[in-house]
């Protein structure tokens, strides 16, 4: 029998009473790991612009989308291919990062604006004149909201209350963070004209999913849905038991909200006490555009839970850097890479002396990398297989 879960808590940012404020979203944090939040202060008319933009772009030729592909050495532009677990998603996107430089004023291509993820690509100008610079006005809006919740859940933590050095943590994020925009275009999946060409016993098909169950690998994402379209889908386990099938419980929108999420960064640094959700994303008879703002800490930085959590820490080091390349590796590419924070999980037995094969990829990465520079699939392939 289904258990009632209810559904994630509504915040409002408006709310001037910042203790009730941080307490709601620590308890969000802490049970769903997804909460909505409304009164943001991103102007209705901006929303508004991004979206026409978004579905102009997505309207282009698909000779003219795939001259801006990413590929295996530079992880940002447009793509129809990516991989979710292995299994190719239902969409087609494109990833806008920000710039090496964190300069948006110079040349997309110049040197200075390279970084791990590679440079922006964006569609030329006589094409779509104000693409670009509606992109990186709703761009800077995200990046400002998620600021501010990233405080909010610090505060959660009960960090920012005194002096100490986990208060670092806050600005080091806020300044050297490494976020990226992407929009998603579902087209429409209508399932009698879809298995027109699969065999009729053929009992082993299974219909696709906008984009396969996983765990976002950041510190937090601020996604934008459609209003009318509900596909996302977020896992609740009876007990907390990952172990057994999941509930999937539907995320459907307010009007003027954003829905946000944790992702697996989050949870190391807060040792566990808030969980990344298991999602996914359904197809649906309808296109929509989404888009989720993923706010990433920097390529450079090494997560570790905050001293301040006095209990036994749960979990190794992690490199941002390495733990974005290596899910990049396996979002783009059949070769069969997987990464999660359980491949830093401290085991009870062997403690600390004793790392799962990614702590030793990423010692051996970390003296290699130079996170000014794209990151190549091809370079790195010896690493990663």
């Amino acid at each position: 029998m289904s258990v009632d879960y209810g559904k994630p808590t509504i915040i409002n940012l408006d709310n001037t009473n910042e203790s009730e404020l941080v307490a709601q979203i620590a308890e969000a944090c802490s049970t769903w790991g997804f909460f909505q939040i409304m009164n943001h202060n991103v102007p209705s008319s901006l929303l508004e612009d991004f979206k026409s933009q978004s579905e102009k772009f997505f309207s282009l030729p698909m000779d003219v989308k795939r001259t801006l592909k990413r590929d295996g050495s530079n992880s940002r532009g447009y793509f129809d291919d990516e991989l979710t677990k292995q299994r190719r998603d239902w969409k087609e996107a494109v990833d806008i990062g920000v710039p090496g430089s964190r300069n948006w004023s110079l040349p997309d291509d110049c040197e200075e604006n390279g970084c791990l993820d590679g440079y922006n690509r964006f569609p030329p100008p006589h094409l779509l004149p104000i693409f670009r610079p509606k992109f990186v006005r709703y761009f800077k809006a995200c990046e400002k909201l998620s600021d501010r919740i990233s405080i909010l859940i610090a505060k959660g933590l009960g960090m920012l209350s005194n002096d100490n050095n986990d208060a670092d943590f806050v600005s080091h994020l806020c300044s050297n963070h490494t976020s990226y925009l992407r929009t998603n275009y579902y087209p429409p999946y209508i399932p009698d004209e879809m298995i027109v060409n699969i065999k009729a016993d053929d009992s082993n098909f299974d219909p696709p999913l906008g984009i396969s169950p996983h765990k976002d690998a950041g510190f937090l994402t601020v996604l934008m849905q459609d209003d009318d379209c509900h596909s996302l889908q977020v896992a609740r386990f009876e007990n907390g038991d990952e172990s057994k099938e999941p509930d999937w419980i539907t995320i459907s929108p307010e009007p003027c909200t954003f829905t946000v999420n944790i992702g697996d960064m989050a949870q190391i640094y807060s040792n566990g006490r808030y969980r990344a959700p298991l999602h996914r994303v359904l197809t649906a008879t309808k296109s929509r555009i989404s888009a989720p703002f993923f706010y990433n800490p920097g390529y450079n930085t090494i997560v570790t839970p905050f001293p301040s959590l006095t209990e036994r820490q749960l979990y190794h080091s992690c490199c941002w850097g390495y733990f974005r390349a290596v899910r990049f590796s396996g979002d783009f590419t059949d070769l069969g890479i997987e990464i999660q924070i359980s491949d830093f999980l401290k085991s009870d037995e062997k403690e600390a002396h004793t790392a799962s094969s990614h702590l030793e990829k990423q010692d051996a990465f970390l003296c290699d990398a130079d996170f000014t520079s794209p990151f190549s699939i091809e370079r790195y392939r010896p690493l990663l297989v």
